[in-house]
């Protein structure tokens, strides 16, 4: 009986204006979170909703400053000027070896062997991305572990060995290939086996487990303390515009296309809070719409909802009506908006699979729009029971 008396002064125009703005505002949020999520994985191969990235990086070398002596290492305040700033997360010096190297390996059954000098490097084990190595070394046990790169096994196999009439490897093979090193420096010349027990994507070097290098400095080099010439970063915001500067100011270079690559997902992150950002600003202003329109029906039938709370009736039966209508459009607009979300997305996942991507779960939107949706729906109940509480005291 009070909704008949209450819905004589009711705009359905109003109401449809405020359902649609916020069906906009807050489909453009939880598409605009769930495309973020799915496509994510073309720009990081790391699992993770906000990702990590590293950088390795170098000294410019120039002509002029090779030909009059400079120096390429980093130094330590150097160093301790890169972990300070904000987009630093930590930093790993590479240690380099300073002992001749040469390696000897096995070709299969053809009995042939390939050798050649060589060289190790090592960093701090949390900067590699070999999951489960066997990443250990004892001196009382000659075996040396080894990470090469990736983009090394593609050039033997579709370089060397495609000219030279060898056979090809596949990484699961590469455990079963005799490999063996000779060490030589400071009066020793020692040979001990190895084992490649991995391939990096994200180093391109040749790495050895940092004890061992340690171990062999001592025992082969001649005891010169050196500083590194390469560092690799762990970085916070990839892409950012401030390490690009930063690497400029310094002079320093960053291997591959890690700033490209880092620059796209930067840029990503930036369109996407922008999208975000201008829905959440379609949906506050359809929730004062929304108000602004309860308010103006309110004011309509201000001689009504007084006369019904002299008649005995409380504020909160006064008040349901309006809230029932209010939940009744908030809810219909968020299942209108995650069935949006849902259309556009089956559009554009066709897109995805050619890049080798599934997609992400689709629950992390959807309750970003019911947490949307609870707040505005929150903040229109609280000033409806404002409303009529004030009629009340009137």
């Amino acid at each position: 009986m009070l909704w008949k008396l209450l819905k004589t002064h009711i705009s359905a125009s109003q109401l449809i204006g405020f359902s649609l703005a916020n069906l906009v505002g807050l489909t453009i949020v939880i598409l605009a979170v769930q495309f973020f999520r799915d496509v994510q994985p073309v720009f990081d191969d790391e699992e993770s909703f906000i990702r990590k990235d590293y950088l390795v990086i170098t000294r410019n070398v120039t002509s002029a400053g090779a030909m009059m002596g400079g120096t390429s290492e980093f130094s330590d305040q150097d160093i301790a000027d890169i972990e300070a700033q904000p987009w630093c997360r930590s930093v790993g010096r590479f240690t380099s070896s300073e002992f001749a190297i040469n390696a000897t390996v096995g070709l299969g059954n053809s009995g042939r062997a390939m050798r050649t000098q060589f060289f190790f490097e090592s960093i701090p084990t949390d900067f590699i991305d070999v999951a489960d190595a066997d990443w250990s070394f004892d001196p009382s046990r000659p075996d040396v572990p080894v990470i090469v790169s990736r983009d090394y096994l593609s050039l033997y196999n579709f370089g060397f060995a495609a000219t030279q009439g060898l056979p090809r490897i596949s990484e699961g093979q590469v455990g079963l290939i005799p490999l063996s090193f000779t060490f030589s420096g400071h009066g020793r010349n020692e040979v001990m086996s190895g084992r490649i027990v991995g391939f990096s994507n994200r180093l391109n070097t040749v790495l050895v487990p940092d004890e061992f290098m340690h171990w062999a400095n001592d025992r082969y080099g001649e005891g010169n303390i050196t500083r590194p010439l390469r560092l690799i970063i762990e970085v916070n915001s990839p892409g950012d515009v401030a390490i690009e500067n930063y690497m400029a100011d310094h002079h320093y270079d960053v291997a591959g296309d890690k700033m490209n690559s880092s620059k796209a997902n930067y840029f990503l992150t930036v369109i996407v809070s922008i999208v975000i950002a201008v829905g959440i600003v379609i949906s506050l202003l359809s929730f004062f719409v929304l108000m602004l329109s309860i308010y103006l029906l309110l004011q309509k039938n201000t001689r009504k909802l007084q006369d019904l709370l002299l008649l005995g009736y409380s504020p909160s039966q006064v008040a349901r009506p309006y809230m029932l209508l209010v939940l009744v459009i908030n809810a219909v607009v968020l299942v209108l908006s995650v069935i949006l979300m849902l259309t556009v997305r089956l559009w554009y996942l066709p897109m995805l699979h050619a890049f080798g991507v599934s997609g992400a779960s689709i629950v992390p939107a959807i309750l970003v729009g019911l947490l949307i949706m609870s707040l505005i729906t929150a903040g229109n109940l609280l000033a409806i029971r404002r409303k009529v509480a004030t009629l009340w005291l009137q």
